[in-house]
């Protein structure tokens, strides 16, 4: 029989993690830790405050009873008969000679301070009328060598705290020669003690009622301070929940909420426009993709059903239904490269395919590329060196553009001029122009000229030239010929030089 195999020892509960402080701290909301900073930092300066305010007081009393010790005359015996009938108590200890001093209090007036002589020896003398005796110190008797008078704290023998004025005096006793002794004057300080105990725990308590009301009045302050980032807040979170994109928040003063909230409004407009350009973008590609796609689908199906019913279709008639799907082919490749082309960001990156190129070289390729569709045109050139900062590849497709649409409206034989001076690019035809109700929407994307419906084109040309010479710090425009003759001008403004910049 086998054994029973005892079961295991379950795992004790794993205990939670304790935060550091720090941890902690970073774990609360924004609205806790600003109510906390703001408590901590009115409850530092209430407490500073209210010691500053202790200490100034203190330093205050207790100058005060280095006054009144100042004030003590230096001889003993003021307030005794004459010096020839008032007898020192002195002993070879404090407390005998303060018991002889005691004794006498009956015949002389109580002193205002008390006061008692330390000999070299380290023995105590009392004048009659004293009545506490000072616990003495070492360093009383260093006032013999350094002749100046010395305050400290000290107590009596009874325990009570005193302020203690040490200085040097000369006295004679029972007609013996003058002696150097230490005068030690005394007041008690319990008083003044007790007074700054009780200030101590009032000033604790404002300490404790500031820094509650400084954490209420604190989350207050934060609670107004952050509202308009409880807005902003809302407003993303609704952005994020529904994605409507283009909401805005109210703007009020000129504050660091106030520009996060402009900089919001801003971020949320242009994403607006950039989401309303992308949707008219796909409707737009939409819309010109599915002309030339019902003609290939028409094109092809009769093809299809030609051969699937046997009755073979004329031979011009084949020819030509093969010639328009090529002719659509082409169509939908020049539609999708500039689909392509416009699928680049409206703003590149600082230096992203930037250099220096030859704004010369690259008319001078456009123009034999030109030459090339247009065989029965003449171009006349008018060409000088200009060196710009740009995209070279994006920059020659922008002058193709323009060259391929003058060639395009050009008459049979015409001419188009092409000029380049100091940054200034011209291409000139000689077609029927362009009418000026039309002319502020050459630049749009997918627009086409009622009258150029016809032609081979996806309206997506001149769209390509602006974002070009756009992103290249230039300007582009289109127009009427100068002269007022025929046809259409062209202009792109590019900053550059004449000579390679090194």
């Amino acid at each position: 029989m086998s054994e029973a195999v005892p079961p295991k020892p379950a795992h004790p509960p794993r205990r939670a993690r304790r935060l550091r402080p720090v941890e902690w701290y970073r774990s609360r909301s924004l609205r806790s830790r600003l109510s906390m900073l703001t408590a901590a930092a009115v409850a530092i300066a209430i407490a500073l405050s209210a010691l500053a305010c202790w200490f100034l007081v203190r330093d205050r009393l207790y100058q005060q009873v280095n006054s009144n010790l100042a004030e003590a005359p230096t001889d003993p015996f003021f307030n005794g008969p004459p010096r020839q009938d008032n007898t020192l108590a002195c002993g070879t200890t404090p407390a005998s000679a303060f018991a002889r001093a005691k004794s006498s209090t009956d015949r002389h007036r109580p002193l205002k301070w008390d006061i008692e002589l330390i000999a070299a020896d380290g023995s105590a003398c009392f004048p009659p009328g004293a009545s506490h005796a000072v616990q003495t110190s070492p360093a009383d008797l260093s006032v013999l060598t350094s002749r100046t008078a010395s305050y400290r704290d000290g107590q009596y023998v009874d325990g009570t705290p005193a302020r203690v004025l040490a200085f040097p005096v000369t006295v004679g006793i029972d007609d013996q020669p003058l002696k150097q002794y230490v005068a030690l004057v005394a007041l008690p300080v319990d008083t003044v003690q007790d007074s700054l105990n009780n200030l101590a725990l009032i000033l604790l308590g404002v300490v404790g009622v500031g820094t509650v009301g400084a954490g209420f009045i604190g989350r207050l302050v934060a609670r107004s301070a952050l509202r308009p980032v409880d807005d902003l807040t809302d407003v993303v979170e609704h952005i994020a929940r529904t994605e409507e994109v283009g909401t805005t928040i109210p703007v009020h003063g000129n504050d660091e909420i106030a520009r996060l909230s402009t900089s919001f409004n801003s971020m949320s407009t242009a994403l607006a426009n950039s989401r309303e350009r992308q949707t008219r973008l796909i409707a737009d590609a939409g819309h010109e993709l599915r002309t030339p796609l019902t003609s290939l689908r028409t094109n092809v199906d009769l093809l299809i059903r030609s051969d699937d019913t046997g009755r073979a279709l004329p031979p011009a008639t084949r020819a030509k239904m093969l010639g328009n799907m090529k002719a659509q082919m082409q169509e939908l490749t020049l539609l999708i490269g500039d689909l392509l082309q416009l699928s680049r960001p409206d703003s590149p990156k600082p230096g992203q395919n930037m250099s220096v190129v030859a704004l010369h070289e690259i008319a001078d390729r456009a123009v034999d590329r030109a030459r090339l569709r247009g065989p029965g045109l003449a171009f006349e050139l008018a060409i000088s060196p200009w060196y710009v900062h740009g995209d070279g590849p994006a920059l020659e497709r922008a002058v193709i553009n323009l060259l391929d649409n003058a060639v395009k409206y050009s008459p049979p034989g015409g001419t188009v001029e092409v000029t380049l001076s100091a940054g200034r690019l011209t291409v000139r035809d000689h077609g029927p122009g362009i009418p000026a109700e039309e002319l502020p929407y050459v630049f749009d994307r997918f627009w086409r000229s009622p009258s150029s419906r016809q032609l081979l084109g996806s309206g997506l040309g001149l769209s390509i030239v602006a974002q070009a010479v756009r992103d290249g710090g230039g300007e582009v425009s289109l127009g009427p010929a100068a002269d007022g003759g025929p046809g259409a001008l062209a202009t792109i403004l590019l900053p550059g030089r004449p000579d390679r910049p090194q």
